[in-house]
């Protein structure tokens, strides 16, 4: 059994950087979207192209994500998913998803969501930066490397 990199596709602004770390671990990747994205074509990449609908692909890679596997995602329900059935997950800009902190991002989402509902105007996430695509770098990197040594080949 071998981990899997899955990478929640949809708006992810690291693809590229994801797929450099997975070719270089030797790490099959699913590319899951709502709709075509170009991938590259290599036999350790599979693009998977779900139904349109809200956490389609969410659900997917849930389905499938195991102890040992990594995912890329920004949605911070299937992090908390993933983490119970014993993978990793980082967002795009670098952070890194844990059990210590998976409650009170659910929760900081919740109520903007709530906030939001009302008419609340609140702030969004920051700008994507370059100083984003080098910690998630370092994050994919060192959480397949650890992947890599939990997951027998």
């Amino acid at each position: 059994m071998t981990a899997i990199l899955f990478i929640d596709a949809d708006a992810c602004p690291v693809k590229d950087e994801a797929y450099k770390v997975a070719a270089r671990h030797g790490f099959k990747t699913f590319v899951v979207s709502n709709s075509w994205i170009r991938v590259p074509l290599t036999p350790v990449i599979e693009q998977i192209v779900v139904d349109a609908g809200p956490d389609v692909a969410d659900d997917w890679i849930a389905e499938r994500c195991g102890p040992g596997d990594v995912v890329v995602t920004n949605d911070i329900p299937l992090a908390d998913r993933v983490l119970k059935a014993g993978g990793a997950a980082v967002a795009p800009n670098g952070r890194v998803f844990s059990a210590d902190m998976i409650g009170s991002a659910l929760a900081s989402r919740s109520i903007g969501e709530h906030l939001r509902s009302m008419g609340e105007v609140t702030k969004g996430p920051a700008a994507f930066a370059n100083a984003d695509r080098s910690r998630f770098l370092q994050a994919l990197d060192q959480l397949v490397v650890k992947a890599k040594r939990a997951v027998p080949r």
